[in-house]
């Protein structure tokens, strides 16, 4: 007799996870370029707040600038290479809102 978990369901349904390795490859890939794109804005956020305070000096304005526009620029392109939209990286919080600003 089939354990509970392999039994058919009445819609005929084993119960077993049937995973798409392309679709499970993208979402990890979602996944990753989600928390790198979290990990880029508080980087940003936290480079405006230490401007604000004037804890940098203009030659480190300008190199943190420069960096966060490549990086900006990167996420485009991985997304594109991926098949993404930034879109396709927020996650809905619920009542909270969305994970990313946009």
């Amino acid at each position: 007799m089939p354990d509970a978990a392999h039994r058919p369901a009445p819609d005929g349904r084993t119960g077993r996870l049937e995973l798409d390795p392309d679709r499970v490859g993208r979402d990890l890939v979602c996944l990753v370029l989600t928390v790198v794109e979290l990990l880029r804005q508080l980087m940003e956020r936290q480079a405006l707040h230490r401007c604000d305070l004037g804890d940098v000096s203009d030659d480190q304005i300008e190199r943190i600038g420069t960096t966060l526009m490549l990086l900006d620029e990167r996420m485009d392109e991985l997304c594109v290479q991926h098949g993404l939209t930034r879109d396709d990286l927020n996650l809905d919080l619920g009542p909270l809102g969305t994970l990313l600003e946009r």
